[in-house]
């Protein structure tokens, strides 16, 4: 009963945005806006649509697993050669959105501990905000050398994704001593320069070390959403909106998705998503390594 009435309460939230979506095409037409939409969504060899399939992917790979949104996003926009300060400010425009909605659902099913999430957000903030600085300047003076380090973490993390799909699931009777002010800084640092990773460090850390997993997706969530509007509103002090059809794409894909993903979750094979996603960030994240380096 409880789960046929989650799954019509998203239906009604799809419908409600497929209404509203309709209702502004409708406005589009009668105003005549609508030539112009479609000359701003063919912008940059469409890739508004190329971002509204990764932002369905990703939220399908971020509802089962918890993690993976920004490292696929940002992987896909490197390899699609988007300058990397740019890449992070879309990411996380489009991501205040999706995190909102994924911390509010956390906090109806009581999986959020506001200690641990004042332990992460607080330093996250900071990180963050020194992430976003760092890269408005050095993103677009030294993109290429910028691209390439960012590369190279997607590269990692690709690793550690597929690492995921060979792992047993292990009991630990203590947690392990976890420093929360320092793990927070450098997720938030790392997330906003890199435009993500806070998932596969801070969740994955915390699970790791022995926290309930259900607080520990719940609580990273809450403080993931304070981090990325603090990465957002950074990044529009310092580079203002800039391409919006990568933001509407990716926002679009992960709205159109997310009522869908928790029933996905149930039914997809976790450690095998783990391998099929693993393999393709480091596939994409070798290319556009060799692409920076030897181009």
């Amino acid at each position: 009963m409880i789960m046929t009435r989650k799954i019509q309460i998203r239906l009604n939230i799809l419908f409600v945005t497929a209404a509203v979506v309709l209702a502004v095409i409708f406005c589009l037409y009668g105003t005549g806006y609508l030539d112009e939409l479609q000359t701003v969504l063919a912008k940059d060899h469409y890739v508004f649509y190329w971002m509204l399939l990764v932002g369905v992917i990703a939220e399908i790979v971020a509802g089962s697993m918890g993690m993976g949104y920004g490292v696929i996003c940002t992987t896909t926009l490197l390899f699609l050669n988007i300058p990397p300060h740019i890449v992070s400010a879309s990411i996380h425009s489009a991501e205040s959105f999706t995190t909102a909605a994924g911390s509010v659902s956390h906090i109806r099913l009581k999986n959020v501990s506001k200690s641990l999430v004042k332990k992460l957000a607080i330093p996250a903030v900071i990180g963050a905000i020194i992430g976003a600085v760092c890269l408005t300047y050095l993103g677009e003076y030294y993109a290429k050398l910028t691209k390439t380090i960012i590369a190279f973490y997607t590269l990692y993390l690709g690793i550690q994704i597929l690492s995921n799909a060979f792992k047993e699931k292990q009991n630990k009777a203590m947690k392990k001593k976890t420093h929360l002010t320092r793990l927070g800084v450098i997720g938030g640092f790392i997330d906003s320069f890199a435009g993500g990773g806070w998932g596969p460090l801070v969740t994955g850390t915390l699970i790791k070390n022995a926290f309930t997993p259900r607080f520990a997706v719940g609580s990273s969530t809450v403080a993931k959403f304070i981090l990325t509007i603090t990465a957002a509103v950074t990044f529009f002090f310092t580079l203002g909106i800039q391409h919006w059809n990568i933001i509407l794409g990716l926002l679009i894909g992960g709205i159109i998705t997310a009522p869908f993903s928790a029933m996905l979750t149930a039914k997809l094979p976790v450690k095998k998503m783990f391998f099929i996603i693993g393999v393709l960030v480091i596939v994409m994240s070798s290319i556009t390594i060799y692409k920076s380096v030897f181009s």
